[in-house]
């Protein structure tokens, strides 16, 4: 089998396991979906009427405009980005070369939490949706990959957003649970060979791990590395089902973004 061909298929299960969690996470849950809340009590959604993303970005920009505050000041470290900041921020084609930067589709697919068996790997089965808790205020994703059509990994990075203190809050949980957690079962998906990787050190605070899913039939490998910066989360994932032992997020990828982040925000 082609790489190539590969590539296509690592997507195209992908797909259908975000579809199928995203739907079974909406589906009998939905009514949970509605009313988790964030840690200033609004839905993970945003006000009812509107997009989640698209009504948090307007409250910021209302937020912004408030009498006594100077918009041209950088934001606080401890204030959320809005979504427009985010896209500001997240990385496009030629800005790391040898890499295409796509529109999220699949990646945007951040339904609501659902049980984890065993608890204890909640963060870990969250992460694959980068679906946590507390949920983010507000995020943006996009879809990676090389140029190069022969290398079969398929990048996906998100920029997630939130409150004081709780961007730590979620680190604080996933690293635990990657030191805990070894396999698990999520939304019907079993996930297996969870491993804690070396801490990557960057940002203000980092994690990185490994695991396997098996989606569809397939086995599909994925490495992640997730960082904080601020009161933003800059979560990868990359998956890779010809090289398993060799799958990883690439560092120039992560560096790239991170500083594209700390330009935007500055």
């Amino acid at each position: 089998m082609s790489r190539r061909i590969t590539r296509t298929l690592v997507a195209a299960s992908v797909v259908v396991g975000l579809g199928c969690a995203s739907a079974c996470a909406g589906g009998d849950d939905k009514d949970k979906k509605a009313g988790r809340t964030s840690a200033t009590g609004q839905s993970a959604d945003g006000p009812k009427g509107g997009d989640g993303a698209g009504a948090a970005e307007d409250k910021d920009k209302g937020r912004a405009k408030a009498p006594g505050k100077d918009s041209s000041v950088a934001p606080d470290a401890d204030e959320p980005l809005t979504r427009a900041q985010l896209k500001k921020a997240a990385l496009t084609t030629g800005d790391v070369k040898g890499y295409k930067v796509e529109g999220a589709g699949s990646a945007d697919l951040q339904g609501a939490s659902s049980p984890a068996g065993p608890a204890k790997c909640q963060p870990v089965a969250d992460m694959f949706l980068f679906t946590t808790d507390p949920v983010s205020r507000t995020s943006l994703s996009r879809g990676v990959t090389a140029k190069d059509e022969t290398d079969a990994s398929v990048t996906t990075l998100a920029l997630l957003s939130y409150g004081s203190g709780e961007a730590e809050d979620v680190l604080a949980g996933l690293r635990k649970a990657t030191g805990e957690c070894t396999a698990y079962q999520y939304v019907g998906y079993k996930y297996s060979g969870v491993k804690e990787l070396a801490d990557p050190k960057l940002g203000d605070e980092s994690v990185a791990f490994r695991l396997v899913a098996s989606i569809e039939g397939a086995e599909v490998p994925a490495a992640y590395t997730v960082v904080r910066d601020g009161s933003t989360l800059v979560a990868f994932s990359s998956m890779n089902m010809l090289d398993a032992d060799e799958v990883e997020v690439p560092a120039e990828l992560v560096e790239a973004q991170l500083a594209k982040l700390k330009k935007a925000t500055a």
